[in-house]
């Protein structure tokens, strides 16, 4: 069970080991738009460089580790977490990683002193391999976004920037497997604020599978193809995120990364359609929790598919500001 009280719960066990990242309040006026409130959450400021060491930690602290450690798959940055949570608690590690994993993430989990295998073309072969190390040896798996405890981990940051910045009322939330906006959406269930998830043109894993109904493999190409492009969103993910997430965006990818992502880059709208600040009912305003590799994705929708069921109350934005990488 996901819930507020469930979030709570891990937050009192993962907070001596977890930072609690600041926010950064600024306006629209930032990146050329009207003036209109945005709050950032930090993230990348996080051990091990994103919000990935919450459900990192989580999984390693409440659930019972067995005497051959923790193995698990990434795109690099669950991977760096799974490493840091595992050195910092004494537990063995086995990370596998495609062979797109930056080398600045691949650097990272060796640092951390994880055994590190890098294998396959896409995340999928990865985790294929790691599953298969866990039966062979009796690890316990530490999947990136799939699982209850990964998704409670990751709920915390929503815990934080609610105490935080109280008016929140729209989180806009980078997706990749679902695991980061499954937790914030859970947590924020129940209450007036709305949940928008954000995802790439070229790895629309959520927005495929709302169309079908059902998790369904989607294309996994885009600039952020080593982090934010699963095959699929997560079984266990899809129905927090049809019951709990507002809709979800499209934005458009780009061979230059600096007109999108790059700090300080002159932000200019990529195709046609509504812009990020021009969300419905009236919002002015949003923030965003940033993550390691990049700066707060402004930049103009391609599409906006609704979910059905889900509550449109008006009022105030907050977005997550995720790097090209992190939100599997």
């Amino acid at each position: 069970m996901i819930d507020r009280n469930s979030i709570e719960a891990t937050y009192t066990a993962i907070s001596p080991h977890i930072r609690q990242t600041p926010i950064l309040r600024l306006t629209g006026a930032d990146f050329g738009f009207a003036p209109f409130p945005i709050i950032l959450k930090l993230e990348q400021l996080q051990h091990a460089g994103s919000f990935k060491a919450r459900g990192a930690f989580t999984n390693l602290l409440t659930r019972e580790i067995p005497k051959a450690g923790v193995v698990a798959a990434s795109g690099g940055n669950h991977g760096a977490a799974v490493a840091l949570a595992a050195k910092r608690l004494g537990v063995p590690a086995k990370i596998f990683v495609p062979e797109v994993s930056s080398a600045a993430k691949v650097a990272r989990i060796r640092e951390y002193g994880a055994d590190l295998t890098i294998i396959g073309e896409h995340y999928g072969i990865a985790l294929a391999e790691s599953e298969k190390f866990r039966d062979q040896t009796g690890a316990l798996g530490v999947h990136a976004f799939d699982d209850e405890h990964t998704m409670r981990g990751q709920g915390t940051l929503a815990l934080e920037l609610e105490r935080q910045a109280p008016e929140t009322t729209t989180v806009l939330v980078a997706v990749g497997g679902g695991g980061l906006i499954a937790g914030i959406a859970s947590w924020f269930a129940g209450t007036k604020v709305k949940v928008i998830g954000i995802e790439p043109e070229h790895a629309p894993t959520l927005t495929k599978a709302l169309e079908a109904g059902e998790p369904v493999d989607a294309e996994t190409g885009s600039i952020a193809n080593d982090s934010l492009a699963p095959k699929r969103i997560g079984a266990c993910v899809f129905p927090i995120v049809q019951q709990h997430v507002e809709r979800v965006l499209i934005v458009c990818c780009t061979a230059n990364r600096s007109t999108v992502l790059a700090p300080g880059a002159t932000l200019k709208p990529c195709v046609h359609g509504p812009s990020i600040s021009q969300l419905p009912n009236g919002e002015s305003s949003w923030a965003s929790p940033c993550s390691s590799d990049a700066s707060p994705l402004v930049t103009r929708t391609c599409s906006s598919p609704s979910l059905p069921g889900a509550s449109r109350s008006p009022g105030v934005s907050t977005a997550t500001s995720a790097s090209a990488t992190p939100a599997a």
